[in-house]
């Protein structure tokens, strides 16, 4: 009778797994008593075959697509279905976050050597730990942990790769079983189980489907398998199409805006005499906003202004019934804070989609961008067309909607990014691969470094926008080169959340005078032009169509964004042949972080707010998108 019990609880405990990855119930039984006792008896059914290929079968890449195992049924009178004990639990071998991969596999040598097996990868290789970790992607799957009050770091996804057997099982488009992870929350330990769904005569190979989730027919399916089985996609059309109103509405909560006539330019809340209250949810305004003209106040009703750090979305109820209050929001702004969303917005302003011969993208400021869950097909020919042409092919995989660098990948190995969006929607991005740099002397290297523009608007129809004329930067701590891709502080400039890196501060005038030294025939108010010529471009392309395509026009509406920005060789020449450099749009932030701007410069709020709620006119302090001050 206990066992009856303890076996219900195991139900009640593990059924929502179970159901959601498609066990079958007459499997429940034998799976509870394997887990208790820790049985792995996948070998009494099944056994493990080296395949040998001819020699021109041979494959030399590091990120090979041919298995090096395979799996097949052993039992002489077959697998059944319908045979309750047929269910297998499978080990893991490595369980590892991507940022760590490389310095676990140096520091546990046993299971290099483990995973060099699995993989085929030379034991003697002086390169093994880079063969695995090109190679992993055929072997690894991934989940993650969403529990309450995890921080962004702990919901990271935790990657794993199976034992042998696990490993051996290969794709067939169709298969005769089903492997699916599952966390046996008794030890809190992670299995794979394995069980069939056809019949099996002795002999046959166990295969899975390892995109089982996508039809048969689905234009992507090919895409998703290519760490599996080659595809040749690089004749089909890479074009990218701006997808419809509902896929920028798709996943948000929904908005109102305010009508037209309430959006005129005589509807905008007058000045004020006394000072302004401002309701702020912001510390660093708190703490900063000191000039006269304004006052803090706890209670947001009697506020003249609301700063908030939460998404704000009535803004036609707000236009009706507080029409004499500001907001420091823009309705629909996420169509640029939103990183594939701005790849569609920053598209608008290219005339045509690339070059037929270089294959670069429009428009040029725009690093190529490709939308992994809704592009990948044309992103499969993109990147194997410019494979032909022997272009350069490292790209930056990023989440839309994450920062600090977290779930960011860097590569050029095509079976990695195709993978990479099971762990949450990603974009791929062209790598800047010749980035203009910066030299640091006390390093005595050259290291990359972005730029950061502070960016207010104040309307967008018409639009009016300004930048803040003290830009900030980041740098990279280890020289530039075209490789070590996991070597964070070498091609990523974010060095806030590292806990071992150096932020190297510069202030913009110092900066400025560097510049002048290193760069003497490149002109930074011409850069800054490009810039801002390219920030106004992209507040346009926002601008021009109508929610929720497009940033709606809100009288009521102010806000600060952060535009991240690196500068590139563009390999083209000027006038007096020069290298051209191209400023380069990376994204563009929500509620940016503005400590240092603070710290650096006091009335750096106090000059804010009264452009944006007093219309005092700063020229020394903010440009206007619209202007042109330097030629060319």
């Amino acid at each position: 009778m206990d066992g009856i019990n303890k076996y219900n609880e195991f139900v009640a405990l593990h059924k929502p797994q179970l159901e959601s990855s498609g066990v079958p119930v007459h499997f429940w039984p034998a799976l509870y008593r394997k887990l208790c006792m820790d049985n792995f008896d996948a070998g009494e059914a099944l056994q493990l075959m080296l395949i040998d290929y001819d020699e021109d079968e041979q494959e030399e890449e590091d990120d090979k697509t041919k298995p090096v195992f395979a799996l097949e049924v052993a039992r002489e009178h077959g697998i059944k279905a319908s045979d309750p004990q047929a269910i297998y639990l499978i080990d893991h071998v490595w369980t590892f976050r991507f940022k760590t991969a490389r310095q676990q596999l140096l520091h546990y040598p046993q299971l290099t050597d483990r995973l060099s097996a699995i993989m085929g990868v030379d034991l003697e290789h002086e390169q093994r730990i880079d063969k695995i970790l090109r190679r992993i992607w055929r072997y690894c799957h991934a989940y993650s942990i969403a529990r309450e009050g995890l921080t962004d770091e702990e919901r990271l996804p935790i990657w794993y790769v199976m034992d042998e057997v696990g490993s051996a099982v290969n794709h067939s488009d169709e298969p005769n079983f089903r492997l699916v992870p599952l966390l046996y929350l008794t030890t809190q330990t992670t299995y794979s189980v394995l069980f069939p769904i056809k019949d099996s005569v002795q002999g046959t190979p166990v295969t899975r489907d390892f995109a089982e989730y996508v039809s048969n027919d689905a234009p992507q399916r090919s895409a998703l398998l290519l760490p599996w089985q080659e595809t040749d996609l690089s004749e089909e059309s890479f074009l990218q199409v701006e997808p419809s109103a509902d896929y920028f509405a798709s996943g948000h909560i929904p908005e109102t805006y305010p009508r037209e006539e309430e959006t005129l330019p005589g509807s905008t809340p007058p000045v004020r005499c006394d000072p302004l209250k401002v309701f702020a949810q912001y510390n660093l305004i708190r703490e900063h906003l000191t000039a006269p003209e304004f006052m803090l106040v706890d209670n947001r009703e009697e506020a003249d202004v609301l700063w908030l750090t939460c998404h704000f979305k009535n803004f036609g109820e707000f236009a009706r019934q507080t029409p004499h209050k500001f907001i420091n929001q823009f309705p629909f702004e996420y169509v640029i804070t939103i990183k594939d969303l701005l790849g569609i917005v920053g598209r608008r302003a290219a005339l045509e989609h690339h070059n037929v011969a270089t294959l670069e993208t429009y428009p040029a400021w725009l690093p190529t961008t490709y939308n992994l869950s809704t592009e990948l097909r044309e992103f499969v020919a993109y990147y194997q067309r410019r494979s032909a042409k022997g272009l350069d092919n490292h790209w930056i995989i990023k989440p839309w909607n994450l920062a600090r660098g977290l779930d960011t990948y860097i590569t050029n190995n095509i079976k990695q990014i195709v993978r990479l969006p099971a762990t949450g929607p990603k974009i791929a991005q062209k790598y800047i691969e010749n980035p203009v740099l910066f030299k640091r002397e006390e390093l005595n290297a050259q290291v990359k470094f972005d730029v950061r523009y502070v960016l207010l608007v104040k309307r967008v129809k018409p639009l009016e926008a300004y930048v803040h004329r003290k830009f900030f930067l980041r740098f990279a701590n280890h020289a530039f080169s075209l490789d070590n891709f996991d070597d964070y502080e070498k091609h990523y400039t974010v060095m806030n959340y590292q806990e071992q890196a150096e932020l190297h501060h510069i202030q913009c005038d110092d900066f400025l005078d560097m510049w002048q030294e290193q760069y003497p025939q490149h002109n930074w108010a011409a850069v800054e032009d490009r810039i801002c010529d390219m920030l106004h471009e992209v507040l346009q392309c926002a601008s021009q169509e109508l929610p929720p395509r497009g940033l709606a026009p809100c009288a009521q509406s102010r806000a600060v964004y952060a535009a991240d920005i690196m500068l590139a060789w563009t390999g083209q020449t000027d006038e007096e042949n020069q290298m051209s450099m191209q400023p380069k749009l990376l994204e563009i932030n929500w509620t940016p972080d503005c400590k240092r701007a603070c710290d650096y410069y006091p009335d750096f709020f106090n000059d804010i707010f009264k452009l944006l709620f007093l219309d005092e006119q700063n020229n020394e302090t903010f440009r206007l998108l619209t202007e042109k001050e330097h030629d060319m």
